[in-house]
C-alpha cells in the first residue's frame, strides 16, 4: 500500500454552523486513510469555544499545537498550552475554548470516525489564512540562524 501524504494546501476547511467561532481543517479521513478515523487541526478564534459534545462510541485526542485555553471533561476543567494533549473517552461531554491572546490550534484525533467528518464537511467552507498556513507549516517557530 502507498501511503497517503498530504500538505496544508491539500487540507480542507469548514465552520460546522455559522455562528461557531473555531475551524476544522481536514487532514485525514475514513475516505483518504481506509480507516474509521478523524484527523483535523481545529483552530479556534481568540474566545472561540465548542459547544459542550459527546461521542457515543468515539475516543477523542487533542494536542495542544500553539496557544492556550482551558478544556472542561465531565464537569472537570484543565488548562492548556502547546505540548499538551487531552484524551477524552467515549460519552464524555467535554469542550475546549481559547482564552488566550492569540488563536488557539490543536491536532485532534477522533477514532473510530462516528459521523464526525460528515459533520464537519456538512459546514460552510472557510479559506485557511496566512497565520493557519504559518502554524500548519510550523514556519512560525523557524529560528534563523
Amino acid at each position: 500500500m502507498i501511503p497517503v501524504a498530504k500538505s496544508p494546501t491539500d487540507y480542507q476547511a469548514f465552520r460546522i454552523s455559522p455562528q461557531d467561532t473555531n475551524r476544522l481543517a481536514i487532514i485525514f479521513d475514513p475516505e483518504n486513510a481506509q480507516s474509521s478515523l478523524t484527523v483535523c487541526v481545529e483552530i479556534f478564534d481568540v474566545g472561540g469555544k465548542t459547544p459542550p459534545n459527546r461521542h457515543q462510541l468515539a475516543v477523542e485526542m487533542f494536542f495542544i499545537l500553539k496557544g492556550e485555553g482551558l478544556a472542561t471533561c465531565d464537569g472537570k476543567t484543565v488548562e492548556i498550552h502547546a505540548g499538551d494533549s487531552l484524551l477524552v473517552p467515549a460519552t464524555s461531554t467535554h469542550l475546549i475554548e481559547n482564552t488566550g491572546k492569540e488563536r488557539l490550534y490543536a491536532l485532534c484525533i477522533m477514532v473510530p470516525n462516528e459521523d464526525f467528518v460528515e459533520l464537519i464537511r456538512s459546514g460552510t467552507p472557510v479559506e485557511l489564512d496566512a497565520e493557519d498556513m504559518r502554524v500548519l507549516r510550523r514556519s512560525d517557530v523557524l529560528v534563523s540562524c
